[in-house]
């Protein structure tokens, strides 16, 4: 029997296609792969009917209808009279035949999110590595442990953690009776257990190439752990080679990037989509779907005195010191500090230690300013979010906090960065775009956070007409 299935039987752009891409350019191709295209030819054999999906549930779960298979031609078996395969590891072949006809054809992601959910469920009752091999067999699998111990792994700059919290929710939903540790740098560990998605946040002192006392260390940490799953939604070279930390010895199923590990996230193209399309898809290839937009699920706290019972807009006028091409001049922060308070919003200026001098620029042109530039902790921040009227900043990790609060945002981006690969996303968010910031005009920027306040208003009396 001839190959047959191939990416092009799943819509471009889409999950699956994406996955037998990836591995149609592969030596080793991953377990799920090879299962997935054998039963599409098996569906294409057999007329994709009732019959057709018996054969291959029996495939799946009692025994194998492929002989033997070698660089995409398969031999099939000789027809053997049995009674139907019944029992849980039935229904679960059923349930991923049943996904994978209705995905054939399809672009909705909740029908490829189906096949690998299937998959994650056939798993845990058939291995699928004797199922995917030369000469395929159905077996047993080992049972998984429960409860799984769960590792996550974040660990650059704030507006990337930002927006690993979306996943980080999907994750703590999926595995509600499982154990969720966190892999992150000290200064987000406080922020990471405040958002109750985690149940241990380990500390990674990102140790030097030549640092071999602190590799050790981390490589005890990680073995300690016995960790069952690991979700890296670092993605680097660095947070990959943490995978050949833990051995030798027993690797935990791993999603992400590194080398041979069982759950990658197969797409050729990944560094070219936005980061949180990007490890939305990862965690839909390892079977959890849908992953929210980013919140920050953090207890409410007193506003400042200042700041009580007053419509207010924050502003974040720094960013990195490495990256001074995205931040907006300052005087042009204070001009828009003006007309914000003249329309009646109590302007907020949010920074990070050493951005005080901003702050002063700013607060000299409108008084009526209220400076906690360096006097907010992560938690805080949003907190001031999920209350302010209105955020205006540049790209910075502040700004994707604001983002995560769900009120309007309005994030100015220069040449120095790219939107579509970065931009905060949340329930609100306008873009505002120059090469250079400085020809953004503080009378577009005001019309622009307006306009977000504006439409934020109109949206809510839509959800609540008369209240």
């Amino acid at each position: 029997m001839a190959r047959g299935s191939n990416a092009g039987d799943f819509p471009p752009g889409t999950a699956l296609n994406h996955f037998l891409a990836w591995n149609e350019v592969r030596l080793r191709r991953d377990r799920r792969d090879v299962i997935l295209r054998d039963l599409c030819r098996l569906l294409d054999r057999f007329g994709d009917d009732e019959a057709a999906i018996e054969t291959c549930v029996a495939h799946l779960a009692q025994e194998s209808a492929i002989a033997w298979r070698w660089r995409g031609w398969i031999r099939l078996r000789r027809a053997a009279a049995g009674a139907r395969p019944i029992g849980s590891a039935a229904r679960a072949a059923r349930a991923l035949v049943e996904a994978v006809r209705a995905a054939r054809g399809s672009a909705d992601p909740a029908c490829h999110a189906a096949v690998f959910q299937a998959f994650e469920t056939l798993a845990a009752l058939i291995d699928l590595r004797a199922l995917a091999a030369l000469r395929p067999r159905v077996r047993a699998a080992v049972p998984p442990p429960s409860p799984r111990r769960i590792l996550v792994i974040k660990l650059s700059a704030l507006g990337d953690f930002v927006q690993a919290l979306g996943p980080a929710a999907a994750l703590r939903r999926h595995h509600a009776g499982d154990r969720i540790t966190l892999l992150t740098t000290a200064p987000y560990t406080d922020f990471a257990r405040a958002t109750g998605y985690f149940d241990e946040v380990l500390i990674d002192t990102r140790p030097r190439i030549f640092d071999l006392a602190g590799w050790l260390a981390l490589r005890r940490v990680l073995r300690a752990g016995r960790f069952d799953r690991v979700y890296d939604l670092q993605t680097s070279d660095r947070s990959s080679f943490y995978a050949w930390l833990m051995r030798p010895g027993r690797l935990p199923e791993w999603s992400g990037i590194a080398r041979f590990c069982s759950h990658p996230h197969a797409d050729l193209d990944r560094d070219a989509g936005h980061t949180i399309d990007k490890q939305a898809e990862q965690l839909l290839m390892a079977g959890v779907f849908p992953v929210p937009l980013p919140r920050c699920p953090v207890p409410a706290r007193p506003l400042p005195a200042p700041l009580a019972g007053r419509p207010f807009a924050l502003l974040i006028p720094g960013s990195s010191p490495r990256h001074t091409a995205k931040r907006w001049p300052e005087d042009r922060y204070g001009r828009l500090a003006r007309r914000l308070s003249d329309a009646g919003y109590l302007p907020v200026i949010l920074g990070a230690p050493g951005e005080e001098a901003i702050a002063a620029a700013i607060t000299a042109l409108c008084p009526e300013a209220v400076d906690l530039v360096g006097r907010t902790d992560l938690a805080a921040l949003a907190g001031l979010a999920q209350q302010a009227s209105l955020t205006i900043g540049n790209d910075t990790g502040v700004t994707h906090i604001a983002a995560s609060g769900g009120n309007p945002v309005v994030v100015l981006f220069s040449r120095a960065s790219e939107p579509a690969r970065c931009a905060p996303r949340g329930g609100a968010v306008s873009v505002l775009s120059r090469p250079d910031l400085a020809d953004l005009p503080v009378d577009a920027v005001f019309a622009a956070a307006l306009e977000a306040v504006s439409a934020i208003e109109e949206r809510a009396v839509a959800v609540h007409p008369g209240s």
